[in-house]
């Protein structure tokens, strides 16, 4: 299991961008298993939506990105370097996320060849699915990029 100071000595994310609360499950390299807990102050709540505040789903995606974040970067060869988004594929929206939720993460990392991946990520509320799809990333030194 990993704690915030843990998972933020492995990706660049700090508040108010961190949306990784812990991770509890990782196999670095094949998957890793993490939450949100969503509270009424996270700032996107304040203007998505105003009287029906909903995450959006952008976060949720960038939550999963994270996630594979950790998963990727804490193996040995790719220690200090960053993730960054190649793809976006075939991504749905199954049910709408609120404060109070507790945002459930999975990421499985499918193929991972030098600096270049591909994997799915889930991310559900109590057992429903709220987003899921498949990602393309690329591991790059953190002031060169890809």
């Amino acid at each position: 299991m990993l704690e915030s100071e843990q998972i933020q000595a492995i990706i660049p994310h700090r508040y108010p961008f961190l949306l990784i609360d812990r991770i509890t499950e990782i196999e670095y390299g094949v998957r890793a298993v993490g939450l949100k807990n969503l509270s009424a102050n996270e700032w996107y709540f304040q203007g998505h939506f105003p009287g029906a505040p909903v995450m959006p789903g952008v976060m949720q995606i960038e939550a999963l990105a994270q996630l594979g974040a950790v998963a990727i970067l804490g193996m040995p060869e790719h220690a200090g370097k960053i993730a960054y988004f190649a793809g976006i594929d075939d991504v749905r929206f199954k049910r709408v996320v609120r404060p109070g939720d507790q945002l459930n993460l999975e990421v499985v990392l499918d193929r991972v060849r030098r600096n270049i991946g591909t994997g799915t990520g889930t991310a559900s509320v109590g057992g429903d699915v709220a987003c899921q799809g498949r990602f393309t990333f690329a591991v790059g030194n953190a002031a060169a990029g890809p």
